[in-house]
């Protein structure tokens, strides 16, 4: 599909795929502008472009569709050369690690087991609701930065990930302005309760009239099979709901 890519006061055209990576797209621009990628910003509509997903998860980017790229100045040196400081958050604790940035997967894997004991078999790192699957990558390739938090789930012997004792959360949805006028309405769910739990109880209690919808949390679209924890909700957060569904197949 052809995009407008808005940058320093200009537009210009360009090519883009339904499943092609934001970061892919990043580069691009790198080589036609010669913006470095850790200095772009790419939104729509006022929604960040997050690096680790593909432009298929924002259903909002169609054909004709105007992307603002923002250039910032790139971050500040670290406190020591190649390293940064990430947060790495457990069941009942959180602790901060100092890795290097080209860190893989697997070699953070290596240094929570040896700071934690946390066997590396059992181990599934998240980070921003996405599962860090493949141990070759490196952290930066996950838009994994300075302060960025690494949450830690635990697998049992058989490969089944542990459920971790349920939390309530009080969660704020936040209509669109085409459902009850934009209201914001306060819901108790408990954190392993999916985002299906949640579109199915707001049916029941004709909130919403049954039909499509998409649930957004911090600029992300959620997965109806996966539990409010598995997306990384806390207490008093916000959802925003549209109607839609996201279109994966075709230009």
């Amino acid at each position: 599909m052809r995009v407008t890519i808005v940058a320093c006061g200009r537009d210009f055209a360009m090519e883009v795929g339904f499943q092609e990576p934001v970061l892919a797209i990043k580069r691009k621009l790198e080589q036609f502008l010669g913006i470095p990628v850790g200095s772009q910003t790419l939104s729509v509509s006022g929604w960040e472009l997050v690096d680790g997903l593909d432009m298929e998860d924002y259903p909002i980017v169609t054909h004709g569709t105007k992307i603002d790229l923002t250039v910032k100045p790139l971050s500040p040196p670290f406190n020591h050369c190649g390293k940064m400081q990430i947060i790495v958050k457990f069941s009942a604790k959180q602790i901060t690690m100092e890795v290097d940035t080209t860190e893989t997967v697997r070699s953070l894997k290596e240094k929570i087991h040896i700071v934690d004991g946390t066997p590396i078999k059992r181990m599934l790192l998240f980070f921003s609701g996405m599962e860090l699957a493949d141990e070759s990558r490196n952290l930066s390739e996950y838009g994994i930065s300075e302060l960025s938090e690494i949450t830690v789930f635990l697998k049992t012997m058989n490969r089944l990930r542990e459920d971790p004792s349920s939390r309530k959360l009080n969660i704020v949805v936040q209509m669109s302005s085409s459902l009850l006028n934009a209201a914001a309405i306060t819901f108790e769910m408990k954190d392993c309760n999916t985002v299906n739990d949640l579109r199915e109880l707001m049916l029941s209690r004709k909130i919403v009239p049954r039909d499509d919808y998409l649930f957004i949390h911090k600029q992300r679209i959620m997965r109806e099979s996966c539990s409010l924890r598995w997306h990384g909700v806390e207490n008093g957060d916000c959802l925003y709901v549209f109607r839609g569904t996201v279109t994966r197949s075709g230009y």
